[in-house]
């Protein structure tokens, strides 16, 4: 039988067969202990982890052959594979001592690699966060603090501490915050993470020696809890001093403080597969400025830069800029389809702008020369990657102009911008995104003039 719910993988899948093979080597590891008169709990509890893992993944656990008593007295002093019951003995004393130091002391490395496989169950990922906030929440503590003084942003540490050499070591004390973006591990006692924010990143240089623990500085235990906690999403504070590492990694060791200020709840995309799916991009804008940081962000910088430039250019020339109202008795001003809503108070039905250009032109009538409205437009049609049914516009009227006053405008008004965000007035434009074909638009004026009927 199947289990068909969302998450659920076949009995076939990798990581189903591969959980398969270690609960049978795991069984046979049980009988053996068990025909040498060992004490099997441990193998046991870690054949029951594996099962339960398994169910998740596929929804129940078949049937194992397990080796009875009686069979196991009958081989003579030899298993299937023709080890002998004192090589048994040997190999099971082994294994519980293994089984003991690995429950005293975890692995070097060993949280990394636990948090990589769970992040491979996104289901049981966001099981495990969410008991850790309720865990934090039980003892007392907050896991989302309310607050958290950072003393430089990542742009300004970078810059900050750009000239400090290979190995060198600043004696600074500065506090940083941003999201983790990797996390990699040496050994239980040093950890590697990188820290984003404001399109920057720097490393934090997780070390045990370093960390100044005020509960206990000889074991240390709020070291070993923040390494062991942190995920992959999560926004953290660090205080601590700035360095650059042999390799020549600007970093911050964390000596005074190192805390979850939002802990992620869902799995994060990794970097290096990317987040590719145009659909979901759209859908999940949040999730595609973290994951594609540098091209998802200039485009909002660049946006913002487009309307502070247009404001400026249009206030220089002594336009007033106003604000007209969104909703209107008529939908007039263009031809298009709009939105329809309704006024309660007023009992009436009202539409959506779809262009502000009547009430600017009652503004010209009414004596106000040069007005513009940067503002949203309403338009109920079509809808694709490059049409949307909200959209900015920004609309200007001019007395005692003409057209050709009005090309000079617009011509000065584009070249000028382009110019002042991109350093040339020559860009490069991918009209079916980065990996499509490359047109190069020159905006240097003068612009060439053709007819409207020419056009």
């Amino acid at each position: 039988s199947s289990d068909e719910r969302p998450g659920v993988m076949a009995e076939n899948s990798p990581q189903a067969l591969e959980l398969l093979a270690k609960a049978e080597a795991l069984q046979a590891k049980v009988s053996s202990v068990a025909a040498s008169g060992g004490d099997a709990k441990a193998v046991r509890d870690e054949l029951v982890a594996v099962k339960n893992q398994y169910k998740e993944l596929v929804g129940h656990f078949p049937k194992l052959t397990v080796p009875t008593k009686e069979k196991t007295e009958k081989a003579e002093g030899a298993d299937a594979s023709g080890i002998s019951k004192s090589e048994q003995k040997r190999q099971a004393k082994a294994a519980a001592k293994e089984s003991k130091a690995a429950a005293a002391a975890p692995a070097e490395g060993a949280d990394a690699k636990a948090g990589e496989a769970e992040e491979d169950d996104p289901t049981a990922y966001f099981e495990n966060r969410s008991k850790w906030v309720a865990a934090e929440k039980g003892a007392g503590r907050s896991p989302y603090p309310h607050k958290f003084h950072v003393s430089l942003s990542l742009k300004n540490f970078t810059e900050k501490y750009k000239d400090l050499k290979d190995g060198q070591e600043s004696p600074d004390i500065v506090s940083v915050a941003g999201r983790l973006y990797t996390k990699a591990s040496k050994s239980k006692k040093l950890f590697f993470y990188s820290l984003h924010g404001d399109l920057t990143s720097i490393q934090i240089f997780s070390e045990f020696t370093a960390f100044h623990d005020p509960t206990d500085n000889v074991n240390k235990p709020l070291f070993h809890e923040i390494n062991s906690n942190t995920r992959r999403g999560d926004i953290v504070g660090v205080r601590g001093r700035p360095v650059r590492t042999n390799r020549g990694e600007l970093s911050i060791i964390p000596t005074e403080e190192f805390k979850i200020l939002t802990p992620c709840l869902h799995v994060l995309p990794h970097q290096h597969y990317g987040f590719k799916d145009k659909e979901q991009r759209f859908r999940q804008r949040y999730l595609d400025m973290i994951v594609n940081e540098n091209t998802v962000r200039n485009k909002f910088i660049v946006r913002a830069r487009i309307i502070q430039y247009v404001r400026r250019f249009l206030d220089d020339l002594g336009f007033l800029e106003v604000e007209t109202p969104m909703m209107n008795m008529i939908p007039g001003g263009a031809a298009a389809k709009p939105f329809e809503t309704f006024h309660n108070d007023l009992d009436m039905k009202l539409f959506m702008r779809i262009a502000p250009e009547l009430y600017l032109k009652m503004l010209v009538v009414g004596g106000y020369d040069r007005v513009y409205e940067i503002g949203r437009q309403f338009r109920n049609e079509g809808i694709d990657l490059t049409h949307n049914p909200e959209f900015t516009t920004m609309e200007f009227y001019m007395a005692y102009a003409d057209y050709n006053d009005l090309m000079t405008l617009s011509e000065t008004l584009l070249s000028g911008m382009v110019k002042s965000i991109t350093g040339d007035y020559v860009i490069k434009y991918h009209p079916e995104g980065p990996e499509g074909p490359e047109y190069k638009i020159d905006f240097t004026p003068p612009f060439r003039r053709i007819s409207m009927m020419e056009g």
